[in-house]
């Protein structure tokens, strides 16, 4: 059997290429972010990075899942940080989470009653990509809405992991050594899978909100632009 880290690169291939070319996340590559989406972007995955660390935190000494213990790797505090940075210091009562982000929910706190193994499969997916492309996505944001000195980026900043690449190594390493046997890891590579597929339901729920918020920054800028007739000639 392959090892479980390179079944799960192997395995999600397809479904990484299709998440990637969802149309927010496109337009996020191009530098097009927008606050508001962005936002709403960052308190979905607050949700879900509460479920998924809550599951993880019940299960840490579960016989497989306590060989992938690496709470360094947790966002909730992280995003809490960005959210008070967007919404306020009232965000408690002002981030909500879209129905897509509600059933990612639902999935993993199901998961973690009835099959918590298959929790390793999100932790892969968001982890993994956090520590890798995430970063790429911080510059743009940064770039994109001007932010400086961290502010409104701490879910990308990895303040326990000083050396990613390391530790992605190390990772990888960990999932190798887990006791399970063929049928459990293809089950953890069609869940990593299904993973992806709700990420890009994530994506795809703000594809309308991003577009509407563009469309209306472009008309704002055309209006600015727009000449101002003289008092003279409107009134003739």
């Amino acid at each position: 059997m392959d090892p479980l880290s390179q079944q799960l690169r192997e395995g999600t291939k397809a479904a990484h290429t299709m998440a990637e070319n969802v149309g927010f996340v496109k337009c996020f590559l191009k530098g097009s972010v927008e606050r508001s989406s962005y936002r709403q972007l960052l308190a979905n995955f607050y949700f879900i990075y509460d479920a998924l660390e809550t599951a993880l935190e019940t299960h840490k000494d579960h016989p497989i899942l306590a060989g992938l213990y690496y709470p360094q790797l947790y966002r909730r505090t992280s995003l809490e940080q960005d959210l008070r940075y967007y919404y306020g210091p009232s965000w408690q009562t002002q981030a909500k989470p879209t129905p897509a982000a509600k059933r990612y929910v639902e999935i993993i706190e199901g998961l973690s009653q009835k099959n918590p193994t298959l929790l390793i499969a999100h932790g892969y997916t968001r982890y993994i990509g956090d520590l890798s492309g995430g970063q790429i996505l911080k510059e743009i944001a940064e770039r994109s809405m001007g932010l400086v000195d961290g502010l409104g980026t701490a879910f990308y900043h990895f303040d326990q992991i000083p050396d990613a690449k390391q530790f992605k190594q190390e990772y990888r390493a960990a999932l190798d050594k887990l006791a399970v046997d063929a049928q459990v890891a293809q089950s953890i590579v069609d869940e990593a899978i299904a993973s992806f597929r709700l990420n890009m339901h994530l994506f795809e729920e703000l594809e309308g909100s991003l577009i509407r918020a563009i469309g209306q920054m472009v008309f704002n800028s055309l209006i600015r632009r727009r000449p101002r007739q003289s008092v003279a000639s409107a009134s003739e």
